[in-house]
C-alpha cells in the first residue's frame, strides 16, 4: 500500500521519513510550503510542495498517486490560520462552516473531507512509536520533591486546559502557574515565563489534548527543548507516556544529563 505523508515543521517529519525508508514504505510527500524544510526531500521519496491553502489540491495529488491513508507529520502553526495565506474554495467553504477556527475544529474539518473521498487519515506516530515518552523518569535523574509538587499541580491545570484546545503546556514556579501556552509555542511561553520568576526555577509541563486518536498535533521535545529549557532556567519537563514524542531520543536525554534536567512520563487523563 502506497503512504502519503503531509509534512509540517521541526524534526518529526524528517524522522518519519528516514523510518519509511529503511521500513521500505511506499510513500509520497506533500510538504507544506508555509512550514516544511527542503530536508523533506533528502529521504528519496516523490515530493509535491502545496501551500497551507490548497486543500483542493491535496486532495488531487492524494488521487492521482493512488493513495487512500495518509499521516500527518510535523507542526502546523496554529497562528498561520489568521496570516496572509489565501485558501482555496474548498478550504473557504469548510472555514466558513466552522463554529470556531481551533486546531480540532480545522483538522477535524479536514478529517472529514478526506474520509469522504475515500482517503483515512491515520495516527501520526504509526513510523515513530519507538520514540514515544515512557512513563516514569526517562533521565537519571529524577524529579525531586518541589519539582514534583510543582508537577502535580501543573498538570491539573494542563489538562483543565487541554480541553478548550488552546495550549498544551504550562510554566510552574513553586506551585504557581506562571505562564499558559496559547498560539506562541512553548518556547515562547519559557521566555515570558521566565521572565517573571527573578532567576528561580521553572517546571515545565506538556499534556496531549484530550482525544482517544494521535492523529495530529502530538506534542514533541528534543534537543532544541533542552537548549532553551536551559537557557530559561527550567529544570524539569513532565510529559504524558504514550503520546508524546522524544525526538532524536538519545541526543535529547544526553544533553539533558548534561543540563541536569530531568524528563519524566506520567499515565495520561482521559
Amino acid at each position: 500500500m502506497k503512504y502519503g505523508l503531509i509534512a509540517g515543521n521541526g524534526r518529526f517529519p524528517v524522522l518519519a521519513l528516514e523510518s519509511a525508508r529503511r521500513l521500505k514504505h511506499d510513500l509520497v510527500v506533500l510538504a507544506i510550503r508555509e512550514e516544511a524544510g527542503p530536508e523533506v526531500e533528502s529521504a528519496g521519496f516523490p515530493c509535491h510542495w502545496i501551500s497551507l491553502g490548497e486543500l483542493g489540491r491535496l486532495i488531487e495529488i492524494l488521487k492521482s498517486e493512488g493513495i487512500t491513508e495518509v499521516v500527518m507529520a510535523g507542526q502546523v502553526k496554529h497562528a498561520k490560520l489568521f496570516s496572509s495565506i489565501r485558501p482555496d474554495w474548498k478550504l473557504v467553504k469548510l472555514l466558513m462552516s466552522l463554529p470556531a477556527r481551533n486546531t480540532d475544529g480545522l483538522i477535524g474539518g479536514v478529517v472529514k473531507i478526506l474520509e469522504e473521498e475515500g482517503i483515512r487519515l491515520r495516527d501520526s506516530t504509526a513510523l515513530l512509536e519507538p520514540l514515544l515518552a515512557t512513563e516514569g523518569p526517562i533521565t537519571r535523574r529524577k524529579a525531586d520533591a518541589d519539582e514534583q509538587s510543582d508537577i502535580v499541580y501543573g498538570r491539573r491545570i494542563a489538562n483543565a486546559l487541554a480541553g478548550f484546545d488552546i495550549g498544551q503546556s504550562v510554566a510552574i514556579c513553586e506551585r504557581a502557574c506562571v505562564a499558559v501556552e496559547a498560539m506562541e509555542g512553548t518556547d515562547a511561553m519559557l521566555r515570558r515565563a521566565a521572565s517573571l520568576v527573578n532567576g528561580r526555577r521553572l517546571s515545565l509541563v506538556k499534556v496531549g489534548r484530550r482525544r482517544k486518536h494521535l492523529l495530529f498535533d502530538v506534542p514533541v521535545a528534543g534537543e532544541d527543548t533542552i537548549t532553551f529549557m536551559r537557557e530559561t532556567g527550567t529544570t524539569v519537563i513532565a510529559v504524558d507516556a504514550g503520546r508524546k514524542l522524544l525526538l532524536d531520543r538519545e541526543e535529547m536525554l544526553a544533553r539533558a544529563g548534561e543540563a541536569n534536567i530531568a524528563v519524566v512520563g506520567y499515565a495520561p487523563e482521559d
